[in-house]
């Protein structure tokens, strides 16, 4: 027999005739092969790129001999064998197997798995198709090459077992080495294989050195509570701070909860003990609610930065039960807001909110469009008692508490007239109540108004289409628009920070509070341009500006819109916008307001670069100065944030953070890594400028050595060293 084809029909038929003879309810193995004999003492010698297959498990070499009468093969190698997983293969000089592939001795025994970690060994052997136990083993994730260099690291051992059913590698007598340099000794170590997602053992280590912390390290423990749970302690130990931080994870048949947390003691605070708390979770209820709520406290207002935890000022904590579907929305919330900024005080702040919300759209076929019924509730306390005005410059007392109910009933429709000529018209009917309690006397403590609303809106989308596919998209929109009624002289709580740009141009009110309202008669006017190339250019341009009757003024003489707003005039500032995106990645977007005399009073824009090597990004914002808004100062800063690949395996990354208007650096930091396919280096350093009464600059040391090859997370391959010929 010389063909593979007459060689594995005849080693089937041999095997069945064996089997059945033995009485053996097990699968035959099949088998292909240039090659095959048959011997008197009933020895079959298949050789010449031998395959043979059986159960999942496939194996080739250049020979193998099944002895029939002791049931076992004799495989000369190099030999391959691969699990029916897919994600092992062994691979050694020569060995000795059972038929079903699963006992046996392997000499010159290698084993790679997920084509990541390799366990190498002078001898295995292999019990019951779950146990791998090798003798003089080494174990490593590092490229290893024809040059007789060792890997960068390894760990050697007396005695590995792999245990593939609870994929778990144990050492025995275990050397940790660093190019072939013994570092330290393990007398008994267990690590997960990279089939593991979750498993509990020790995360990366990170060396720290901090000008307020000191100098320390930080040794993150990873512990599996179950299937669905996990909790991650990391102990921190530095000269001027001891800390130990918490993350606590569960997930649920109907949803899930995180929580994180530290508690530290710190030699350079007057306080014994320090710590913060934040936590979120998300449950689905019946009848398509969803339960949300979200904890955040901390024990003092510099505790989350002097530990980098978070850069918030205001700590937001919420519960939250909501439903979302097509034609309706419904949502009930309470709040609690705790204040960490300098010179705000959480009595005379509204701390404590909440809110009801309903919506439904309706499509009345008689009448034509959309009509749509909204209806919110909302209430937001202070904990202060004061009747009376207090040192900040708001006309009304410190410890107010407001109630408002809104509820309104619009219709919209539209039409595509001749030409293309799109129209819109939008009317409603709004209701606002509003109770307020210590409120002194400068102001009602109570109010209710009603509000009709009509607007029409024409706009004439125009699109041409270019050689190479280019589209040219230009409209047009107009806008008249009348609002009735008068705004109650109720405290303006929520309407505290007011945008103008290409969201709101078209809207009726420009508030995005009902504690106030545009009234009278106003128009729009809007021009937006569109260029999108099929090869990856795009290029968006729009512009727009509000005119009203009059200005709008509040009991007092005052103006309802704060100052940096770009609405305080019956012309309000011209709204420019843009928007660039290249085919190599690269994002530019820009927004900002331009006064009469065409000076800049708001102003952002962002620039982003994009690719397989960088990811870039550089923000620039400027805002005039408006005590109304909190800003007793005008504002210009902007930062820059990114990282750059600038070889095979060097990362250079870096941040930084400037205030013009004050001519200092707030932040800044660099870092550098080092990635190959079995060790990860970060080295980093930052600088906190921030100076009050409550912080002190802070400069941050970090150092992180991750050894590759145990996850289960995919490994980008690029950052793979290449053996040299």
């Amino acid at each position: 027999m010389t063909r593979a084809g007459s060689i594995l029909v005849a080693f089937l038929l041999w095997m069945g005739a064996a089997l059945a003879q033995e009485g053996a309810a097990r699968d035959a193995a099949m088998l292909v092969a240039d090659e095959v004999r048959l011997t008197a003492d009933e020895r079959l010698i298949a050789t010449g790129n031998v395959e043979t297959l059986h159960r999942g498990r496939r194996l080739t070499a250049r020979e193998i001999v099944y002895d029939r009468a002791q049931d076992r093969l004799f495989i000369t190698g190099p030999m391959t064998l691969t699990e029916d997983d897919g994600e092992t293969v062994v691979v050694a000089d020569s060995g000795e197997l059972d038929r079903d592939l699963t006992d046996g001795i392997l000499r010159g025994a290698r084993i790679v798995m997920r084509d990541q970690l390799q366990l190498a060994a002078h001898q295995m052997r292999r019990t019951d198709a779950r146990y791998n136990e090798l003798y003089k083993a080494s174990v490593t994730s590092c490229r290893i090459c024809n040059s007789g260099q060792p890997p960068l690291w390894q760990i050697r051992a007396e005695r590995m077992v792999h245990d593939q059913q609870n994929r778990q590698i144990y050492f025995h007598n275990a050397q940790f080495r660093i190019l072939d340099v013994p570092v330290f000794y393990l007398p008994r170590l267990r690590l997960p294989d990279p089939t593991v997602e979750r498993a509990t053992g020790f995360l990366v280590p990170t060396l720290i050195n901090s000008s307020l912390l000191g100098t320390g390290v930080r040794v993150p423990f990873f512990i599996r509570m179950g299937d669905h749970r996990d909790l991650t302690l990391a102990p921190f130990y530095g000269t001027d701070s001891r800390r130990l931080e918490l993350r606590y994870r569960q997930a649920f048949r109907t949803g899930e909860i995180e929580f994180n947390g530290a508690i530290s003691d710190d030699d350079f605070s007057p306080k014994d003990t320090r710590g913060y708390i934040f936590g979120e979770g998300r449950f689905d209820l019946p009848r398509d609610f969803t339960l949300r709520f979200n904890v955040e406290w901390t024990s003092d207002d510099a505790f989350l930065l002097d530990h980098g935890f978070s850069n918030k000022d205001r700590l937001e904590s919420e519960i939250s039960i909501e439903r979302a579907r097509r034609d309706e929305f419904v949502r009930g919330a309470f709040t609690l807001v705790d204040s960490l900024r300098v010179g705000e005080r959480n009595s005379t702040l509204p701390t404590i909110i909440g809110n009801a919300e309903y919506e439904r759209r309706f499509f009345p076929s008689r009448l034509g469009g959309e009509l749509r019924f909204s209806a919110a509730a909302h209430s937001h306390a202070r904990t202060s008692g004061l009747i009376t005005d207090g040192p900040d410059p708001d006309r009304f007392a410190d410890g107010r508490d407001v109630t408002r109910f809104t509820s309104s009933l619009d219709w919209q429709r539209g039409w595509i007239l001749g030409a293309g000529l799109r129209a819109d018209i939008r009317t409603g009917l709004t209701l606002d109540h509003f109770e307020i309690s210590q409120i002194g006397t400068t102001a009602r403590d109570n109010a209710t108004e009603i509000t009709p609303s009509a607007a029409l809106r024409l706009g004439w989308p125009l699109m041409k289409t270019g050689l190479g596919g280019v589209s040219h998209v230009i409209e047009p929109v107009v806008q008249l628009a009348w609002s009735g009624g008068s705004n109650p002289d109720v405290p303006q709580d929520e309407t505290t920070a007011i945008e103008f740009d290409e969201g709101n141009l078209f809207n009726v009110s420009r508030f995005n509070a009902p504690d106030r309202r545009e009234r009278g008669y106003s128009g729009a006017y809007g021009l937006s341009y569109s260029r999108i190339d099929p090869t990856g250019w795009e290029g968006r341009l729009a512009m727009g500006q509000v005119f009203r009757d009059e200005r709008l003024l509040e009991s007092d003489g005052s103006t309802s819109f704060t100052r940096s707003s770009g609405l305080r005039d019956r012309s309000s500032d011209l709204l420019l916008a843009a928007q660039l995106r290249t085919v190599g990645g690269l994002v530019l977007t820009g927004r900002s307001l331009f006064n009469e005399v065409f000076d800049a009073t708001k102003a952002e824009a962002r620039a982003s670069w994009r690719n397989d090597r960088t990811d870039i990004g550089a923000t620039y914002i400027w805002l005039v100065s408006d005590p109304r808004e909190g800003r007793n100062a005008s504002v210009s800063e902007w930062s820059i944030d990114g990282s750059y690949r600038f070889a095979r395996h060097w990362t250079a990354s870096g941040e930084w953070r400037y205030d013009t208007a004050t001519d200092r650096s707030v932040r800044a930091g660099a870092g550098m890594t080092y990635s190959n396919e079995c060790v990860d280096i970060t080295l980093s350093v930052s600088r906190r400028f921030t100076t009050s009464t409550i912080l002190e600059p802070e400069t941050n040391i970090g150092f992180t050595v991750a050894l590759q090859g145990f996850s289960a997370a995919a490994r980008n391959r690029s950052f793979t060293r290449k053996c040299r010929n």
